[in-house]
């Protein structure tokens, strides 16, 4: 029996990278997948295909979390395909933007927040009725939180209050048996670092790594599928570096 035989999960930002990486990750394990989605529809039909035609079960649901209203939304939807028994919830869904200081613009801040911290609490928060005793949740932070690199500041900042979040959320739901941690990528070659596809961006990322390779969204996927498991039942309040041994 795969490991996660009977599972619900909920990924949301799944329609590509390492939200994709994760679905499909969680979805060979036996998990049952919601793939969220904001905008990239037929992305994330795609990801729900393949975990079909791999032998799994896959549903997908949209939402739109930039708007304060998105998490409530999205968490009505997975209540209406998995019932009263949600037992995964990854919250992968993030937006970048790269500027200084003096380049970053109040709706540039307020957004990034509200995508990267904002929608992660409510949706724990819509959610927690439907978690099941014995729950992982797993959120994505970023090499960004802890270290100095690019100009991306306040994106840094999100991820910082996120691996804040993590303990607090272990706190408070672990009498529950819910485990609360999170994954924290160095650059990963997917859409949101692009820059890896010149040669000044990928001879930069190998500068920062141990590891002298770019990063897959498979890399993460699998650390995700991990946290989700039994094999990391006594892991919580946790963030995990998966980033390649980045600014050692």
């Amino acid at each position: 029996m795969k490991s996660l035989s009977g599972k619900s999960a909920l990924v949301t930002g799944a329609s590509r990278g390492m939200g994709r990486a994760g679905a499909l990750a969680l979805a060979a394990e036996g998990a049952q997948v919601l793939v969220h989605y904001s905008s990239g529809a037929k992305e994330a039909e795609s990801v729900a295909n393949d975990i079909r035609d791999a032998g799994g079960k896959a549903d997908v649901v949209a939402a739109d979390l930039a708007q304060p209203d998105g998490p409530h939304k999205l968490a009505s939807r997975v209540r209406a395909v998995v019932g009263d028994r949600l037992d995964i919830l990854v919250a992968n869904a993030g937006i970048s933007k790269a500027a200084t200081i003096e380049q970053t613009t109040v709706e540039d801040f307020d957004r990034l927040f509200a995508v990267n911290l904002r929608a992660p609490f409510f949706l724990v928060q819509q959610l927690l009725p439907i978690l099941s005793n014995g729950a992982s949740v797993v959120l994505l932070s970023s090499l960004a939180a802890r270290a100095a690199v690019g100009t991306i500041a306040a994106y840094a900042a999100t991820k910082g209050g996120v691996d804040t979040l993590v303990k607090h959320f272990a706190a408070a739901l672990g009498a529950r048996g819910i485990r609360v941690n999170a994954v924290a990528p160095g650059v990963v070659a997917t859409d949101m670092s692009s820059f890896t596809k010149t040669d000044a961006g990928r001879e930069y990322t190998l500068g920062l790594q141990a590891l002298k390779r770019l990063a897959q969204p498979d890399d993460i996927g699998g650390v995700i599928a991990f946290l989700a498991s039994e094999d990391a039942r006594w892991i919580s309040g946790h963030t995990l570096r998966v980033d390649g041994g980045s600014k050692l």
